[in-house]
């Protein structure tokens, strides 16, 4: 099946595509400075450049687009019809290295939370995802994974 726009529009498209600062990132961000949290943002001297970083409690956060890094279970991971040899490569390396990096921070001592964009698209999701967040970010729980309760929300050790 051949795309629906030409090649110079799809790569326009594709590059509009941030990798920071997206509206999910920013949403997370705004509601936990509101709730007097303080965090760096896309550490270079943190493995995997988070998302945000919390010194404080030794913590990371990945807020991850659940199409690019295949949330399980989600509606939103969809895989595209064309080219589908290229998408499960890339979709392939993407968990390979979110895996890769997640194990490193963990081996270097970081707690780990991946905060899934389902989880931050409606403003009562916002505020449910942050108050899972700040009880995790408080306890001693090594990884948290928060996505819609149409998927999951769950604490892992």
């Amino acid at each position: 099946m051949a795309d629906i726009v030409d090649q110079q529009t799809r790569s326009r498209m594709m590059a509009g595509i941030r990798g920071k600062n997206t509206k999910p990132e920013l949403a997370l961000r705004r509601a936990l400075h509101a709730r007097g949290f303080r965090f760096r943002l896309h550490s270079k001297n943190v493995c995997g450049r988070p998302d945000l970083v919390f010194p404080k409690y030794r913590a990371v956060v990945f807020v991850h687009g659940c199409f690019w890094h295949r949330h399980e279970g989600c509606r939103y991971t969809t895989t595209p019809s064309t080219r589908q040899e290229f998408w499960r490569a890339k979709f392939t390396a993407n968990v390979a290295r979110d895996a890769s990096v997640r194990g490193k921070l963990l081996k270097d001592g970081w707690r780990v939370a991946t905060v899934w964009e389902c989880a931050l698209r409606k403003p009562d999701q916002v505020n449910a995802t942050t108050d899972l967040f700040s009880t995790w970010l408080r306890s001693n729980e090594l990884q948290l994974q928060i996505g819609d309760e149409d998927s999951r929300t769950n604490l892992e050790t």
